[in-house]
């Protein structure tokens, strides 16, 4: 449920409870002047607006809610330095050999940015680059990791095939037939993330304001004028970082990406003799599956896995049943294990899978379209995207620009999107 004002009004999730606090963060009730304006408080503004206040600048971030609130601070916290479905082919096939050989470096070294990010600036977010696992599900999606080892190899990425026994070992369970990883990945608690970043973006010289929406933006003389309920900002450049909680004054934006609810449950820590049996090495896991079988351990040995719903009623009793039963056939030592914790979240989709970067006009830029990628997607574009606002040639940037695509009739979309769970499980179950 949309709360008073479109504000999710959803559980509380793990990291709420293991998070260090938020920066104190005013509301706007003033009219200020800025070099950048940012808004969206999640991964993307905050690197936005951390990286062009570490260039001087003058930043202004508009947070509508409370840091955390939307996605950022609501998903499983794996890092994961490749696409959902594109491959770097696809992305040069798409972008062009320049344009899509630049977003290949940015995804291929997005996640060694977030956690280099987060070791010079000292962000306490239970950062582990343990390294990020997909394996494949079936015999025949081995041909999946034997492609994308292939081609994320030839660009220079810290990757692996590997066969079933390595897979076995690595996971402690004999479930599937293989898989790839890269070294690179890991995970972390994205709400500490958040904070933390917002706390470096006033310790830089910027200001983040938070419970303050941009109600109207647009573009006025040589600049942008946002109004909130309580202040207007007025601004040389301009970086969107909404994703898929873009706020209506960007309809064509917010209507090409599809908000589908993703459920997210941590267990009771795990004892040690179990945890060492089970990923032992610590790695980010997601696999093959439409629908997903992911995880992850916290720092103090929960496993934060999740699902999805065909129906939401219910939800946290149904998933815990679900994926309770999932995680015991595949370890068994896990048979019976309990739930912590259930929440939830949206992820912002596209209909092929593709992130969008887009222009918004003189100096103003904007991306949509995690597909379930945004932790490590979403810091890199923002430093690209404050880049380009503060006066870098775009041209030399990793942005592989494309026109707002709004899908006609969206919210039937949104309406039926969960259905697109019976063609994964229908996929699923067929051999490739």
């Amino acid at each position: 449920m949309p709360g008073q004002g479109g504000i999710w009004q959803q559980p509380n999730s793990l990291w709420e409870a293991t998070a260090p606090p938020p920066p104190a963060l005013p509301v706007l009730q003033d009219s200020v002047k800025a070099d950048l304006l940012v808004i969206g408080g999640g991964f993307t503004g905050l690197s936005a607006g951390l990286h062009a206040a570490e260039g001087g600048r003058r930043v202004v971030v508009l947070e509508a809610s409370e840091l955390g609130r939307g996605a950022s601070g609501r998903n499983n916290g794996q890092v994961i330095p490749t696409l959902t479905r594109p491959d770097p082919a696809d992305l040069v096939a798409r972008f062009g050999t320049e344009a899509g050989e630049r977003f290949v470096g940015l995804i291929r070294d997005s996640a060694s940015t977030l956690f280099d990010l987060v070791r010079r600036l000292g962000i306490d977010c239970a950062a582990e680059q343990t390294g990020w696992v997909q394996p494949v599900h079936s015999p025949g999606r081995i041909k999946i990791a034997e492609r994308r080892a292939r081609q994320w190899g030839q660009y220079g990425a810290d990757v692996e095939l590997l066969d079933r026994a390595a897979v076995s070992a690595m996971l402690g369970t004999d479930a599937y037939f293989g898989g790839w990883m890269n070294r690179t990945g890991g995970h972390i608690n994205p709400l500490a993330l958040v904070r933390g970043l917002a706390a470096k973006v006033v310790a830089a010289g910027g200001a983040v304001y938070v419970n303050s929406p941009a109600l109207s933006v647009e573009r006025h003389g040589d600049g942008w004028v946002a109004r909130t309920p309580r202040g207007v900002v007025t601004a040389d450049a301009l970086v969107l970082g909404t994703n898929g909680y873009a706020a209506a004054v960007f309809p064509d934006i917010r209507t090409e990406v599809v908000p589908v609810l993703s459920w997210q449950m941590a267990t009771a820590p795990l004892g040690d003799n179990v945890r060492k049996t089970i990923l032992p090495g610590r790695p980010a896991m997601s696999d093959t599956h439409g629908d997903l079988r992911f995880m992850r351990y916290t720092a103090d040995n929960r496993l934060v896995t999740g699902g999805a719903l065909l129906i939401p009623v219910n939800g946290a009793e149904r998933l815990k049943r679900i994926v309770g039963a999932r995680l015991a056939g595949m370890f068994p030592a896990l048979n019976g294990v309990t739930f912590d914790y259930v929440w939830n979240g949206r992820i912002a989709m596209t209909t092929d899978y593709f992130p969008r970067v887009h222009r918004l006009g003189p100096n103003g830029f904007a991306w949509a379209g995690c597909n379930g990628r945004g932790v490590a997607l979403s810091v890199s574009l923002g430093r690209e995207l404050a880049h380009a606002a503060i006066g870098r040639d775009p041209k030399d940037l990793a942005l592989p620009f494309t026109a707002p695509t709004p899908l006609p009739f969206n919210g039937l979309l949104q309406r039926i999107g969960p259905l697109k769970i019976l063609q994964y499980r229908w996929n699923d179950a067929r051999e490739i």
